[in-house]
């Protein structure tokens, strides 16, 4: 891209392309859309400065399984046995595991983390949920899961496992519930920002934007045919009901 003189970057679905784009040049605009904090990672320098030729926005991902597994007990409120099923590799994954274990450990609720590198190890994760008694399923963010939802809606109707995503795309296609940052609205944000690019304006003069937008989505077909009802509270504050 940058031999044949792209006049910007977007790198965009996890923070290796960021990293591997920021790498590359000094001078090409890059904006980024990612699920880590970009400081943390050496995207940029602050937040409020990001300093040299990149720039883009960043949304929350492993810091709402807490809020995500409150969301699970309001519709499970007799599940004693949850687990969260985390890329392996993910540089997000164990702030992730630490964030709902704490948060079953508040709730006396016994806790399984799993891993998955493979659509074979999402498939064995799946099946040993059964062994281990598990209730309830969280699923942690990442680009390879967002890239087979049909895959999880199928297993978690197989074993018949109350799951709650990250991402509506989960929902759409079968899932029970998802809860996270708006991808759209991320990701037009970054649109936004290239626009500006292209126009003119520097990356180091762009703040890193903070995505706040969250979506509620729940799936009243799923739901109804894991025999499930769920609360007036939950579906009061939804911001999509699948119908």
């Amino acid at each position: 891209m940058i031999r044949q003189n792209v006049a910007v970057i977007l790198a965009a679905g996890s923070v290796a392309p960021a990293i591997a784009a920021k790498g590359a040049t000094a001078t090409t605009p890059i904006i980024f859309v990612n699920g880590v904090d970009p400081v943390q990672f050496g995207l940029v320098g602050s937040l409020n400065r990001p300093g040299g030729n990149i720039t883009g926005v960043s949304f929350l991902t492993g810091d709402l399984g807490a809020k995500r597994l409150g969301l699970l007990r309001e519709l499970l409120p007799n599940v004693t046995v949850v687990a969260l099923l985390a890329k392996a590799d993910n540089p997000n994954a164990e702030s992730a595991v630490r964030d709902v274990q704490e948060a079953a450990r508040l709730l006396r609720l016994a806790f399984h983390p799993l891993r998955a590198q493979t659509a074979t190890d999402i498939d064995t994760a799946f099946a040993s949920l059964a062994q281990q008694q598990v209730g309830a399923l969280l699923v942690s963010a990442d680009p390879i899961f967002t890239s087979q939802p049909d895959h999880f809606a199928r297993l978690a109707a197989r074993y018949k496992i109350p799951t709650i995503y990250y991402a509506r795309e989960f929902v759409a296609v079968g899932g029970l519930m998802s809860y996270g940052t708006s991808i759209r609205e991320a990701y037009r944000q970054a649109g936004l920002y290239t626009g500006k690019i292209l126009k003119g304006e520097k990356a180091a003069d762009l703040p890193v934007v903070q995505s706040t937008k969250f979506d509620l989505v729940i799936n009243l077909n799923t739901a109804k045919a894991l025999g499930l009802t769920f609360p007036p509270g939950i579906l009061a504050i939804a911001d999509e009901v699948i119908e």
